[in-house]
């Protein structure tokens, strides 16, 4: 058991130790307070937790909170499954409250404001919670109304809209997927961030062998309208999709922006780079909706201009040395890389430990994250490209025998049926390291 520590910090805000009190789970003070209950805050609460019993200094009950309102936990990566018919969306989401074990307060609220400067937060209720050490793990915002015409089209059965991107909305794109059978089918990114920059075009792919499996290709024409400047930011990774969509005829449309859509009249409206616009008439729409910081998060004092929390990339420490008992994870943070599930894997266990080493000793530990994130670009049934890279979009792979340039259906396995079966039995529970499946990875001293 720890003994008795508490931060605390000097007049020019440095931090100079670490000594805290026992608390309770009915206290409004906890020693770990974790903000956001999506795949970043269950996996790394877990594994604070358990990193402090394996050093022999065991948390009570209760001395880690975690902050979050939602009624049901998403795995969000099986939604791409869902809209190619190889998944029941209701497998994709678990109610929150069974995930969270009872060694963890449960706070069934949202953050409304941050107070760094006394470690504490408010929730919307108005309750205050303070904290010796703080983790951020939000996750993002998706920008339905930013695309004039998009929320009013997907609610529509007949628009022929629809997106991954969502529980509610997934499995209409299977539906429209398989209704269409003549026509024009867009599939679109925006530019800008977005969660797995390669899912807009995987569901394309999917799409396109289900129309060539069920012999309806012919009388459909697919396009790729990509407000980015390539298929994909990895050159390795892009030139191969590129071949693809030429030997497979895909319409490639590059910094092509939707800005809005007319679905009574099924035409789309793109902007382009010079800062023209284009009518394109579709029969159907599958939109990337323009993501970014949430909006009680902009113009917080631990977030960067941008509206993502500022954190060293390679420490995942707040940025500023008064909140250095700041930490932030996953899709809210400031970390230069792509934002998935698996960068949260790679992040993980890099927090913990330098959370931990900095509530023992006062500062961070030799652990460092390197940008590893990886996108499982599902390019058919039955095959897959497996894109990993760090930061400097560097690929860094896990099976470069394999030729991870080249689709095949070992990978496509792990992305339909390993994944989803690790998520919800290890990952959520703290336990699942990607590459290294179960085993915590080490850090010298």
């Amino acid at each position: 058991m720890l003994t008795g520590r508490r931060l605390v910090v000097d007049s020019s805000r440095t931090l100079r130790s670490l000594r805290f009190s026992s608390t309770s789970a009915t206290s409004d003070k906890y020693k770990i307070v974790v903000v956001g209950a999506g795949s970043g805050g269950l996996s790394v609460a877990n594994q604070i937790y358990d990193r402090f019993a394996a050093a022999g200094k065991s948390l009570n009950p209760g001395d880690i909170a975690i902050i979050d309102s939602a009624e049901y936990h998403y795995y969000q990566p099986g939604w791409t499954l869902v809209g190619s018919g190889l998944r029941s969306k209701s497998t994709t989401r678990q109610p929150l409250e069974s995930l969270i074990p009872k060694h963890l307060t449960h706070i069934s609220e949202n953050v409304k404001t941050f107070f760094p400067e006394s470690s504490s937060i408010t929730t919307t209720s108005g309750r205050s919670v303070s904290y010796d050490a703080l983790v951020v793990a939000t996750g993002l915002q998706t920008n339905w109304s930013g695309i004039q015409g998009l929320p009013q089209a997907l609610v529509d059965s007949s628009s022929g809209v629809s997106s991954i991107y969502s529980y509610d909305t997934c499995d209409k794109v299977w539906n429209d997927i398989e209704s269409l059978r003549n026509g024009n089918a867009i599939f679109t990114q925006p530019a800008g961030v977005v969660k797995c920059a390669g899912a807009p075009q995987k569901i394309m792919w999917m799409a396109l062998d289900r129309f060539k499996r069920t012999s309806r290709a012919d009388k459909i024409k697919v396009n790729f309208y990509t407000g980015m400047p390539t298929m994909f930011s990895v050159k390795k990774y892009s030139d191969v999709l590129d071949r693809l969509r030429q030997e497979r005829g895909v319409g490639g449309y590059f910094q092509h922006n939707l800005i809005s859509i007319d679905s009574p009249n099924h035409k789309a409206t793109f902007k382009k780079a010079d800062g023209t616009t284009v009518d394109v008439d579709y029969t159907t729409l599958h939109v990337t909706p323009p993501m970014g910081p949430l909006d009680f998060l902009k113009g917080s004092p631990i977030v960067d201009s941008a509206g993502w929390v500022s954190v060293d990339p390679a420490t995942l420490q707040h940025t500023k040395p008064e909140y250095s008992n700041i930490f932030a994870l996953g899709d809210c943070s400031s970390a230069p890389t792509s934002k998935t599930a698996t960068a949260v894997i790679a992040q993980a266990p890099v927090l913990t430990e330098n959370l931990f080493s900095v509530m023992d000793t006062g500062k961070v530990s030799t652990a460092k994250y390197d940008g590893y994130t990886s996108c499982p670009l599902l390019t058919g049934y039955g095959e897959l490209l497996l894109a990993e890279f760090k930061y400097g979009l560097e690929p860094k792979e896990t099976f470069p025998w394999m030729d991870q340039s080249k689709p095949n259906r070992f990978f496509y396995h792990l992305k339909k049926d390993l994944f989803p079966v690790a998520y919800w039995n290890l990952m959520v529970k703290g336990k699942w390291y990607g590459n290294k499946t179960i085993f915590r990875p080490s850090f010298s001293s």
